[in-house]
Protein backbone atom coordinates (compact mmCIF):
# COMPACT_ATOMS: atom_id res chain seq x y z
CA UNK A 1 0.00 0.00 0.00
CA UNK A 2 1.21 3.16 -0.95
CA UNK A 3 2.38 5.57 2.17
CA UNK A 4 1.42 8.93 0.43
CA UNK A 5 -0.65 9.20 -2.60
CA UNK A 6 -1.47 12.52 -4.10
CA UNK A 7 -4.28 13.15 -6.45
CA UNK A 8 -5.17 15.66 -9.40
CA UNK A 9 -8.83 16.17 -9.23
CA UNK A 10 -10.09 17.01 -13.09
CA UNK A 11 -12.80 16.65 -14.85
CA UNK A 12 -15.63 18.43 -12.83
CA UNK A 13 -16.33 20.80 -15.48
CA UNK A 14 -16.59 18.43 -18.26
CA UNK A 15 -18.42 15.97 -15.88
CA UNK A 16 -21.05 18.59 -15.45
CA UNK A 17 -21.14 19.59 -19.31
CA UNK A 18 -22.11 15.82 -19.62
CA UNK A 19 -25.09 16.23 -17.30
CA UNK A 20 -26.21 19.26 -18.78
CA UNK A 21 -25.56 21.08 -15.60
CA UNK A 22 -23.49 24.39 -14.56
CA UNK A 23 -19.53 23.58 -13.71
CA UNK A 24 -20.01 24.94 -10.26
CA UNK A 25 -22.63 21.80 -9.81
CA UNK A 26 -19.58 19.56 -10.81
CA UNK A 27 -17.35 20.79 -8.39
CA UNK A 28 -19.98 20.17 -6.06
CA UNK A 29 -20.21 16.69 -6.71
CA UNK A 30 -16.90 16.46 -6.74
CA UNK A 31 -16.63 17.29 -2.99
CA UNK A 32 -18.73 14.12 -2.52
CA UNK A 33 -15.34 12.13 -3.96
CA UNK A 34 -13.21 14.30 -1.65
CA UNK A 35 -15.69 12.69 1.33
CA UNK A 36 -15.11 9.51 0.35
CA UNK A 37 -11.36 9.30 -0.85
CA UNK A 38 -10.65 10.91 2.34
CA UNK A 39 -12.53 8.04 4.42
CA UNK A 40 -10.78 5.16 1.99
CA UNK A 41 -7.77 6.09 2.68
CA UNK A 42 -7.92 6.15 6.54
CA UNK A 43 -9.40 2.53 6.20
CA UNK A 44 -6.97 1.35 3.75
CA UNK A 45 -3.64 2.61 5.48
CA UNK A 46 -2.79 5.41 3.37
CA UNK A 47 -0.81 7.51 6.56
CA UNK A 48 -1.07 10.79 3.65
CA UNK A 49 -3.26 12.02 0.86
CA UNK A 50 -2.34 15.29 -1.03
CA UNK A 51 -5.40 16.91 -3.44
CA UNK A 52 -4.70 19.60 -5.87
CA UNK A 53 -7.63 21.90 -4.90
CA UNK A 54 -7.06 25.06 -6.72
CA UNK A 55 -3.67 26.08 -8.58
CA UNK A 56 -2.69 29.38 -9.27
CA UNK A 57 -3.85 29.22 -12.79
CA UNK A 58 -7.41 28.44 -11.66
CA UNK A 59 -8.03 32.33 -10.88
CA UNK A 60 -8.19 32.62 -14.48
CA UNK A 61 -11.31 31.26 -14.65
CA UNK A 62 -14.49 33.47 -14.35
CA UNK A 63 -14.47 35.34 -11.43
CA UNK A 64 -18.45 33.46 -11.01
CA UNK A 65 -16.53 30.17 -10.73
CA UNK A 66 -13.75 31.20 -9.08
CA UNK A 67 -16.01 32.73 -6.00
CA UNK A 68 -18.53 29.63 -6.47
CA UNK A 69 -15.33 27.66 -5.62
CA UNK A 70 -14.13 29.22 -2.62
CA UNK A 71 -17.10 29.40 -1.47
CA UNK A 72 -17.64 25.32 -2.20
CA UNK A 73 -14.55 25.50 -0.09
CA UNK A 74 -15.73 27.13 3.27
CA UNK A 75 -18.76 25.53 3.16
CA UNK A 76 -17.34 22.01 2.58
CA UNK A 77 -14.57 22.55 5.44
CA UNK A 78 -17.60 23.49 8.08
CA UNK A 79 -19.93 20.43 6.84
CA UNK A 80 -17.43 17.56 6.36
CA UNK A 81 -15.23 18.64 9.87
CA UNK A 82 -16.88 16.39 12.55
CA UNK A 83 -16.43 13.69 10.02
CA UNK A 84 -12.96 14.04 9.75
CA UNK A 85 -12.47 14.59 13.23
CA UNK A 86 -14.56 11.00 14.29
CA UNK A 87 -12.05 9.53 11.58
CA UNK A 88 -8.94 11.01 12.98
CA UNK A 89 -7.96 12.97 9.80
CA UNK A 90 -5.63 15.92 10.20
CA UNK A 91 -5.48 18.85 7.84
CA UNK A 92 -2.82 21.19 6.50
CA UNK A 93 -2.25 23.48 3.40
CA UNK A 94 0.49 24.08 1.05
CA UNK A 95 1.22 27.27 -0.88
CA UNK A 96 -0.11 31.00 -0.64
CA UNK A 97 -3.40 30.82 1.27
CA UNK A 98 -2.68 34.45 2.42
CA UNK A 99 -4.30 35.23 -1.13
CA UNK A 100 -7.52 33.57 -0.70
CA UNK A 101 -10.72 35.05 0.45
CA UNK A 102 -10.32 35.90 4.16
CA UNK A 103 -13.18 33.91 5.06
CA UNK A 104 -11.90 30.95 3.38
CA UNK A 105 -8.69 31.70 5.28
CA UNK A 106 -10.73 31.71 8.70
CA UNK A 107 -12.58 28.87 8.07
CA UNK A 108 -9.49 26.69 6.90
CA UNK A 109 -7.24 27.90 10.28
CA UNK A 110 -9.98 26.87 12.08
CA UNK A 111 -10.34 23.03 10.97
CA UNK A 112 -6.59 22.64 10.99
CA UNK A 113 -6.77 23.35 14.76
CA UNK A 114 -9.74 21.38 15.05
CA UNK A 115 -7.68 18.46 13.86
CA UNK A 116 -4.47 19.18 14.80
CA UNK A 117 -4.32 16.77 17.41
CA UNK A 118 -5.58 13.65 15.38
CA UNK A 119 -2.73 10.79 14.74
CA UNK A 120 -4.98 9.42 11.82
CA UNK A 121 -4.22 10.26 7.38
CA UNK A 122 -2.93 13.52 6.82
CA UNK A 123 -5.05 15.08 4.29
CA UNK A 124 -2.26 18.22 2.86
CA UNK A 125 -5.13 20.48 0.16
CA UNK A 126 -2.82 22.54 -2.43
CA UNK A 127 -4.66 25.73 -2.67
CA UNK A 128 -3.45 28.60 -5.00
CA UNK A 129 -0.69 26.05 -5.61
CA UNK A 130 1.81 26.09 -8.44
CA UNK A 131 4.68 23.58 -8.66
CA UNK A 132 7.54 25.55 -10.09
CA UNK A 133 6.61 28.94 -7.61
CA UNK A 134 7.12 26.11 -5.15
CA UNK A 135 10.68 25.29 -5.90
CA UNK A 136 11.25 28.99 -6.10
CA UNK A 137 9.96 29.98 -2.67
CA UNK A 138 12.28 26.66 -1.66
CA UNK A 139 15.54 28.08 -3.09
CA UNK A 140 14.74 31.28 -1.85
CA UNK A 141 14.31 29.66 1.71
CA UNK A 142 17.56 27.24 1.56
CA UNK A 143 19.73 30.48 0.53
CA UNK A 144 18.51 32.61 3.20
CA UNK A 145 18.98 29.75 5.44
CA UNK A 146 22.88 29.34 4.60
CA UNK A 147 22.91 25.16 3.82
CA UNK A 148 24.99 24.11 1.05
CA UNK A 149 22.64 23.08 -1.49
CA UNK A 150 21.72 19.70 -1.96
CA UNK A 151 18.55 17.55 -3.03
CA UNK A 152 18.38 16.57 0.36
CA UNK A 153 18.57 20.24 2.00
CA UNK A 154 16.18 21.79 -0.75
CA UNK A 155 13.53 18.57 0.12
CA UNK A 156 13.51 20.03 3.35
CA UNK A 157 12.40 23.70 2.35
CA UNK A 158 9.95 22.27 0.10
CA UNK A 159 6.48 22.82 1.72
CA UNK A 160 5.41 19.03 1.84
CA UNK A 161 8.29 18.62 3.89
CA UNK A 162 8.61 16.67 6.67
CA UNK A 163 6.25 14.13 4.53
CA UNK A 164 8.01 11.56 2.50
CA UNK A 165 7.42 11.90 -1.60
CA UNK A 166 3.96 10.52 -2.75
CA UNK A 167 4.57 6.67 -3.84
CA UNK A 168 1.67 7.38 -6.40
CA UNK A 169 -0.10 10.12 -8.07
CA UNK A 170 -3.48 9.60 -9.49
CA UNK A 171 -4.60 11.80 -12.67
CA UNK A 172 -8.47 11.79 -13.19
CA UNK A 173 -10.14 13.34 -16.37
CA UNK A 174 -7.71 10.85 -18.61
CA UNK A 175 -4.82 13.68 -19.36
CA UNK A 176 -1.36 12.44 -19.10
CA UNK A 177 0.62 15.74 -17.41
CA UNK A 178 1.17 17.08 -13.81
CA UNK A 179 -0.05 20.03 -15.03
CA UNK A 180 2.80 21.95 -12.28
CA UNK A 181 1.79 19.87 -9.40
CA UNK A 182 4.39 18.29 -7.51
CA UNK A 183 7.16 19.10 -9.71
CA UNK A 184 10.24 18.53 -7.60
CA UNK A 185 8.15 15.45 -5.27
CA UNK A 186 7.02 13.23 -8.30
CA UNK A 187 10.75 12.61 -9.49
CA UNK A 188 10.05 9.10 -8.94
CA UNK A 189 6.41 8.43 -7.91
CA UNK A 190 4.59 6.32 -9.94
CA UNK A 191 1.53 7.87 -12.11
CA UNK A 192 -2.09 6.22 -12.90
CA UNK A 193 -4.30 8.26 -15.19
CA UNK A 194 -7.96 6.69 -15.24
CA UNK A 195 -10.34 8.45 -18.01
CA UNK A 196 -12.72 9.07 -15.04
CA UNK A 197 -14.10 12.26 -14.07
CA UNK A 198 -13.26 13.14 -10.89
CA UNK A 199 -17.19 13.57 -9.62
CA UNK A 200 -17.13 9.57 -10.35
CA UNK A 201 -13.76 8.62 -8.74
CA UNK A 202 -15.47 6.55 -5.54
CA UNK A 203 -14.44 3.22 -4.94
CA UNK A 204 -13.90 1.10 -7.19
CA UNK A 205 -11.84 3.43 -9.12
CA UNK A 206 -9.79 4.24 -5.90
CA UNK A 207 -9.33 0.12 -5.86
CA UNK A 208 -7.94 0.08 -9.56
CA UNK A 209 -5.43 2.82 -8.86
CA UNK A 210 -4.26 0.95 -5.66
CA UNK A 211 -4.08 -2.53 -7.23
CA UNK A 212 -2.42 -1.01 -10.77
CA UNK A 213 0.30 0.10 -8.06
CA UNK A 214 1.08 -2.72 -6.18
CA UNK A 215 1.58 -4.50 -9.22
CA UNK A 216 4.53 -1.67 -10.06
CA UNK A 217 8.13 -2.65 -9.83
CA UNK A 218 9.87 0.25 -7.94
CA UNK A 219 13.36 0.62 -9.02
CA UNK A 220 14.30 3.49 -8.72
CA UNK A 221 16.51 3.73 -11.32
CA UNK A 222 18.45 0.71 -10.19
CA UNK A 223 18.37 -2.97 -12.09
Amino acid sequence: MPRHVAVIMDGNGRWAKQQGLPRLLGHRAGADSVRETVRLSGEWGVEALTLFAFSTENWARSSDEVRGLMALLARTLRREADELDKNGVRLRTIERIETLPTSVQKTLQQTIDRLNGNRGVVLTLALNYGGRQEIVDAVKSLLVSGEAVTEESLSRHMQTAPFPDPDLLIRTSGEYRLSNFLLWQCAYTEIYVTPTYWPDFRREAYLAALHDYQRRDRRFGKA
